[in-house]
């Protein structure tokens, strides 16, 4: 559907773009809402009606911005070369890269948690952070498809979720009161995935329950 409706040749996932980056300047003002959705696309050049296809309701604008914002980092980390550094360097570097980029937007990323915090959006709220998490991961190397590949991101969506919570009311210098607020939630995960494996590896030893309950039932001869 998309790739049939365009202007100048643009797909709508493109033309979410372009309106995305239009508006943010308008969003502190205007918050995520139609007004700045119709001076976006006047400025960047787009029909009103298709723009409000590509985009027509708060929610879907805060979306499209999360998900310009993952792609935003992930050419950011590709470029940053970031694959030559242990995980969770790479971790701690994705994250600060993230909010670097969003230092500009700040407002805007204050109107759109507020457009999340709907009942209604609840469920959009846990696949954005969910897709953000992931795209982390991704970028820093991770294939996991087992077990691992969620716990991952469900503990990383959550340390995420808080730091950005603390940044947002964050006025030291250079961030560094995030960075350190960070550096401690990364702490936390990295324990976390120590304390799994050596779980993990005691017990490789121990006796597999549903064995033991398969001989109950058919006793060996």
């Amino acid at each position: 559907m998309d790739n049939d409706l365009s202007q100048g040749g643009s797909t709508l996932d493109e033309l979410r773009t372009l309106l995305i980056e239009a508006m943010l300047p308008h969003v502190a003002f205007d918050g995520w809402s139609a007004a700045a959705r119709i001076t976006g696309a006047a400025e960047a050049g787009i029909d009103a009606d298709l723009a409000q296809l590509a985009l027509p309701t708060p929610a879907a604008m805060v979306d499209a911005y999360i998900a310009h914002a993952d792609t935003a980092m992930t050419a950011g980390l590709a470029a940053d070369n970031i694959g030559i550094l242990k995980v969770r360097a790479r971790i701690t570097r994705a994250l600060q890269m993230r909010f670097e980029q969003a230092a500009p937007h700040r407002e805007a990323i204050r109107r759109g948690l507020a457009v999340l915090a709907l009942p209604q959006n609840l469920a959009l709220s846990a696949l954005t952070l969910w897709r953000t998490a992931d795209t982390i991961w991704r970028a820093c190397g991770d294939t996991a498809t087992d077990f691992n590949h969620y716990t991952k991101r469900l503990t990383l969506g959550g340390v995420y979720a808080a730091t950005l919570l603390y940044w947002l009311d964050d006025d030291s210098d250079d961030q560094q009161a995030t960075r350190d607020f960070l550096d401690r939630r990364i702490n936390g995960i990295m324990h976390f995935e120590k304390a799994k494996a050596r779980i993990a590896a005691q017990s490789a030893h121990l006796p597999s329950a549903a064995r033991f309950l398969g001989r109950l039932r058919y006793p060996a001869v």
